[in-house]
């Protein structure tokens, strides 16, 4: 049977209200993105994955934005708005409006911490519950701890209070140990003390760390829990720290994919989104960035210099030097260098398409060879056809886009124009530089080249004076004296 009772019950609370002014951003600071997600997004995911009974978000800045980024990462998520009066205490305490009737213990979260864990949040509430603490703060110890409040203990080595940046004295900014904003209340005492929490302060802002001075006050016991990873514990409040935290996230799902069997060859220059999946086996090559949804199937190389974006990549494949979005790659594909695969892509098992090429909308079936110098848009090519180089689908008529269809073992010469709507039957072919405008029957030759007609003296004529002139003249009276020989031997 389920534990229901207070001491195993517990909601999150998570404060994502903040302006975040020092981002110096027209978008919230809750929602710029570390490892392809918003930092409110990887702080909701570790919030689910503590199995809470229930999750409240308070929002306030830009909240329509806020609220929607919430929905989709948890949609069962209680979206509240922070009123007028300023301060995580006041944003607490319209949490727990939204959670009138729950008793149990309050995990407080910030937005804007996104690398904690659930295993260090899970130790946390085991030492709030082991200790029967009325308020657990998560702290960490740092070199510098300019910009946060510091967790000031008694001789005991107690906590006494937390106090802001702001309203330190010289003494306590120099305490190291700082609060990372992570908390773990009981309900009953949170509501309690934030009752009497004022504004009397160098912000004029109602602080939720003034509580846990209010609970010692009122006798009941306050622990700290240092993060075991204190880099983890920082919240993002500039741009400098976005990337900071972007870092630190990256090398610990690197870290991940390796120990599952993936070949990651550079560490550094090697970007995973923490949404994407690899199989054992993949091989990543330096200068890769693998984002979205990604997935990778086992055997395929990825890299150098590649970038995919919500691809799925299939067994084998072979990736270099190529961008590619919403773009399904078969098994056994190789692909590169220096193509653009852009979104609606399909290439069936077995195609190989080669440098200089783009691709938009367009179904390449298995075998297939689209060799170089190639732009394929809204375009189906079957299987085992042969696209000379240069070969292009103009699709856009300044109107409409048009679709081209090419059919199986088809070859075209190099530098064809396939002007949509055009279909090409299979086994069909087309000569060098045909310019096709109607459909090519199964089996047919299309041409469109005019007889080659060679005007005598024309550069002479028309360009006097010119190097090419010049040398015209030049090869002419050459030939002439070389005819005169000829006609003296005979």
């Amino acid at each position: 049977m389920t534990d229901t009772t207070p001491e195993s019950r517990l909601a999150v609370v998570v404060l994502a209200a903040g302006q975040g002014t020092r981002m110096k951003s027209s978008l919230p600071k809750v929602l710029h993105r570390i490892g392809g997600r918003p930092l409110v997004g990887h702080v909701l995911d570790t919030a689910s994955a503590l199995g809470p009974e229930r999750v409240v978000v308070v929002v306030r800045h830009e909240r329509d934005r806020v609220a929607e980024a919430v929905a989709k990462v948890a949609p069962a998520a209680v979206v509240v708005d922070q009123d007028e009066v300023p301060g995580t205490g006041r944003a607490v305490e319209v949490a727990l409006d939204a959670l009138a009737d729950f008793a149990g213990d309050v995990l407080v979260l910030s937005a804007d911490v996104p690398l904690l864990e659930p295993d260090s949040l899970s130790a946390l509430i085991r030492t709030h519950r082991d200790t029967a603490a009325a308020a657990t703060v998560l702290s960490a110890v740092v070199d510098d701890a300019s910009g946060y409040g510091r967790v000031i203990r008694d001789a005991d080595g107690t906590v006494s209070r937390i106090v802001e940046q702001k309203d330190a004295t010289p003494d306590e900014a120099s305490v190291t140990e700082i609060n990372a904003g992570v908390y773990v209340f009981r309900a009953t005492e949170l509501r309690a003390q934030l009752s009497l929490v004022g504004t009397a302060n160098a912000q004029g802002e109602k602080y939720l760390t003034d509580v846990v001075a209010l609970l010692r006050a009122a006798h009941l016991s306050v622990a700290a829990s240092p993060a075991p990873d204190a880099a983890a514990a920082l919240g993002v409040n500039d741009r400098v720290q976005l990337a900071e935290a972007g870092r630190v996230l990256n090398a610990r799902t690197v870290r991940r994919w390796q120990l599952e069997g993936v070949t990651v060859v550079d560490p550094a220059t090697t970007w995973i989104d923490v949404d994407a999946t690899l199989a054992p086996d993949v091989t990543v090559l330096p200068n890769t960035q693998i984002l979205g949804a990604t997935t990778i199937a086992t055997g395929a190389v990825v890299g150098p210099d590649t970038s995919l974006v919500d691809c799925e990549v299939g067994e084998g494949a072979v990736l270099r030097r190529i961008e590619a979005n919403l773009a399904v790659i078969g098994a056994g594909v190789t692909v590169g260098p220096y193509t653009h695969l852009r979104p609606g892509t399909i290439l069936a098992d077995g195609v190989k398409m080669g440098s200089f090429v783009e691709t938009k909308n367009a179904k390449v079936g298995a075998g297939t060879k689209v060799p170089h110098f190639i732009y394929l848009g809204d375009a189906e090519v079957g299987s085992h056809t042969n696209l000379g180089a240069g070969t292009i689908t103009a699709n856009y008529d300044d109107v409409a886009k048009h679709r081209t269809v090419i059919g199986d073992e088809v070859h075209t010469g190099s530098h064809t124009v396939l002007v949509a709507p055009i279909r090409l039957g299979d086994g069909a072919k087309t000569g060098a530089g045909a310019v096709v405008r109607k459909d090519v029957p199964a089996g047919a030759l299309a041409l469109s080249v005019a007889p080659q007609r060679n005007v005598e003296g024309w550069v002479e004529k028309n360009r006097p004076g010119t190097g090419a002139a010049d040398a015209a003249a030049k090869a002419r009276s050459a030939q002439k004296a070389d005819d005169g020989a000829q006609e003296e031997d005979r």
